[in-house]
C-alpha cells in the first residue's frame, strides 16, 4: 500500500514489466476557474481492462476526450503506443487514431446513414489500413457479427433500440481492428439487462481482438465485472488505484464513497 490515497495491486511489478500502450502524465485541463484535471496520471498496460471511475463532473470524460484529440489539455503528456501526441503532425495523428477505437457515451451514430454506411465511414478514412482492394463488405459483416447484429445492415439508427445502437457503435469502433479500445460510459442510459449484455460484449471483444481497454464509468457493477484494475478520479487526480476487491476494502472514506 502506498499511503491511504494510493492502493497498489499485488501485481504492480508484473504490470510494470509488461508493455504500456497508453501513458498519461500530469494532465491538466481547466475551464475558466474550474480545474477539471489537476495533474492526472495513469498507465494502461497491454491486454488489460482498466476502469477509471469518478463522480459526475470529476473530469473522466474530459480526460478521455483529450486522449482521442477531441479536446486539448492545458498541459501534460499523452503517449499512445510510445508516440507523444503533441509531437505528431496531422497525418501521423490520423494514422495513430486508427489504432484506437472509441465508443462514445451516446453512440454518436450518423442518423441519416444506414448501419452499413456508418461502418463504411471509418473504412473510407483509413483505406491504407487494409489496402485499396480491401473487402469492405466482409469487414462490415465481421464487425457486426462480433456484436450479434449482422441482420441490421440496411436499417437506420432510429429503427434500432438504444442497446442495439450502442452495439452498432461498438462494431464501428472495432472495424479497424484497433489495439486500444476507449469506452466512455458504455452502460449509461441503458436498462440493467441491456447493460449486462454490453458488458459481456466488451469482455468478448477483449478476448477476440486482444485489445487493451480504458473504460470510463460510474457504474459500480460494470467496474466489478469488467475491470482488471481500477483508478478512482477525485479532484482531478488519480486518488486511488488497485483491483476492485482491494479498493472496495479500503477504509478511506473517499474511496468507500464509490462503493456505497
Amino acid at each position: 500500500m502506498k499511503t491511504e490515497q494510493h492502493i497498489a495491486s499485488n501485481h504492480t511489478s508484473e504490470r510494470q514489466r509488461s508493455e504500456g500502450v497508453l501513458e498519461i502524465k500530469n494532465l491538466r485541463k481547466s475551464f475558466g476557474e474550474n480545474k477539471v484535471l489537476n495533474g492526472f496520471s495513469m498507465n494502461l498496460y497491454q491486454g488489460e481492462n482498466l476502469v477509471v471511475m469518478g463522480r459526475s463532473g470529476s473530469g473522466k470524460s474530459v480526460m478521455i476526450k483529450c486522449v482521442v484529440g477531441l479536446m486539448q489539455p492545458d498541459s501534460g503528456s499523452i503517449k499512445i503506443l510510445g508516440n507523444e501526441l503533441t509531437n505528431l503532425d496531422r497525418t501521423a495523428l490520423d494514422k495513430l487514431r486508427a489504432e484506437v477505437g472509441f465508443l462514445f457515451q451516446g453512440s454518436a451514430l450518423y442518423d441519416s446513414m444506414t448501419v452499413r454506411e456508418n461502418l463504411e465511414f471509418p473504412l473510407r478514412r483509413h483505406t491504407d489500413r487494409f489496402g485499396a482492394d480491401m473487402d469492405t463488405e466482409a469487414l462490415i459483416v465481421e464487425a457486426l457479427e462480433s456484436v450479434n447484429l449482422a441482420h441490421t445492415l440496411d436499417l437506420l439508427p432510429n429503427e434500432l433500440s438504444g442497446g442495439m445502437q450502442r452495439r452498432v457503435a461498438l462494431a464501428r469502433a472495432l472495424i479497424l481492428k484497433p489495439r486500444i479500445m476507449l469506452y466512455d460510459e458504455p452502460t449509461s442510459g441503458l436498462d440493467p439487462i441491456t447493460s449486462k449484455e454490453i458488458i459481456k460484449l466488451m469482455q468478448a471483444v477483449q478476448e477476440k481482438y486482444q485489445t487493451s481497454s480504458l473504460i470510463i464509468t460510474h457504474d459500480v457493477d460494470c467496474a466489478r465485472v469488467i475491470s482488471n484494475r481500477m483508478i478512482l478520479l477525485v479532484d482531478g487526480l488519480n486518488y486511488a488505484e488497485g483491483t476492485f476487491a482491494e479498493l472496495s476494502r479500503s477504509a478511506d472514506p473517499k474511496v468507500q464513497a464509490f462503493f456505497k
